[in-house]
């Protein structure tokens, strides 16, 4: 009798935690390592809001709270999505968890059973099919080719609907690619949709206030309201607030899907943090004008990346127009020679070769679902994406 479970075994360690992890020893073991693979802002948390987690502690809120969040936050979530999307939500539509990744463990572990199919657009984050496998579902893929911007088009969704299909993972701005869609594009998707009512929605929209260049963001439930009743709209504090540590995500959707992924909470990790939960209540409420700042710092870096990855020889990098990541394509890269005598035949050996011989770590495309790319993050100092740049233009110069 095995001691592992089959359901675990149908799932493979995170590739972006294990880039960043061999990242880190190589660092301690006294090696120059720029990381260019973390999905998190290198900003701090706002004051406000670590004053508000200092007020909670004093104040005593170091308790359980309610399993899936407490009023005052499900309130301060309620009229977020009302300021920000249009989207009307009463307490009982809104689940609050233990970051964004949970609420989409917990949204599919509630709702999938065996044989049941997820369309995820590929590249996509790493944790999708994953989740997805966990529960015993089958990850579906539709690749958005670089030619579209990395988007998925209505005539690529409909032909992988089957009447398996339970959900469609969307997630804009993009993480690993920056790509956005357009309200246009959403309504387009959202024309498949309505065909197809056994298919509901997974919005993802953690980048949501990153965005450049005069991008509007759009989310489905707000664009399709003929698919509001069964939309999950996910959001949370980890990006927009750089608050990755404190571990608080939500979501707003119908009631019978939030009880659901209450009741599972309710076996599982039972309320987030107490603490956390008051911080995001001043995140939501307090003014959010400090984010302008910030998307003008993203938006220098990502602009100087752009402009020095399409100067390296055999790298071709679109400008994307939200999050804090680029998905160059290393195509050209591919059948050419390291001096060490190694070929490059694939995107994850360029990558080694860019950590192991000039100490730059990213991550490798075929962790996304699309090769031969590579996925950079620009939520780094100016100072260390510029030198990151430079090794990157010496690495390809190298090869032959």
């Amino acid at each position: 009798m095995a001691f592992i479970s089959q359901a675990l075994g149908r799932i493979k360690p995170s590739p972006t935690l294990a880039v960043s992890a061999k990242a880190a020893m190589l660092k301690a073991e006294g090696k120059d390592i720029i990381g260019l693979s973390a999905g998190e802002p290198d900003f701090d948390t706002p004051d406000h809001i670590k004053e508000a987690a200092i007020a909670a502690i004093h104040g005593g809120q170091t308790k359980y709270t309610i399993v899936d969040g407490t009023v005052e936050l499900k309130q301060a979530i309620v009229e977020k999505f009302k300021r920000d999307n249009n989207l009307d939500y009463e307490l009982e539509q809104i689940t609050v968890n233990a970051g964004g990744k949970h609420t989409l463990f917990n949204a599919l572990l509630a709702t999938i059973d065996p044989g049941d199919e997820v369309i995820v657009p590929a590249p996509y984050w790493v944790s999708y099919p994953d989740i997805v496998q966990f529960a015993g579902g089958k990850p579906v893929f539709v690749i958005g080719e670089e030619k579209n911007g990395f988007k998925i088009t209505p005539e690529s969704l409909e032909a992988a609907i089957t009447d398996r299909t339970k959900w469609l993972i969307l997630n804009s701005p993009s993480n690993p690619t920056g790509a956005v869609y357009t309200p246009e594009e959403l309504r387009a998707l959202a024309e498949v949709l309505i065909r197809y009512p056994n298919v509901w929605v997974m919005s993802d929209d953690i980048y949501e206030h990153i965005l450049y260049d005069d991008t509007v963001f759009a989310t489905m439930a707000t664009v399709a309201p003929e698919v509001f009743d069964r939309t999950l709209t996910i959001n949370g504090a980890s990006k927009v607030y750089a608050m990755t540590g404190w571990r608080i995500g939500y979501a707003g959707g119908p009631k019978v899907l939030i009880k659901a992924i209450g009741k599972l909470q309710s076996q599982s990790t039972s309320n987030p943090c107490s603490i956390a939960q008051a911080a995001v209540v001043a995140a939501l409420n307090g003014s959010q004008e400090f984010l302008k700042e910030r998307n003008v710092s993203f938006k220098r870096r990502r602009d100087m990346v752009v402009d020095m990855l399409n100067q390296a020889q055999g790298i071709t990098c679109q400008l994307p127009k939200g999050a804090f990541y680029v998905y160059p394509s290393c195509a050209d890269l591919l059948g050419k020679t390291t001096p060490q005598g190694t070929k490059l035949q694939s995107d994850e050996d360029v990558v080694t070769y860019f950590l192991e011989c000039y100490n730059v770590a990213a991550v490798h495309g075929g962790a996304f679902g699309l090769s031969p790319n590579l996925r950079i993050s620009y939520a780094t100092s100016d100072n260390l994406l510029k030198e990151a740049c430079n090794r990157i233009q010496e690495a390809c110069a190298a090869l032959t």
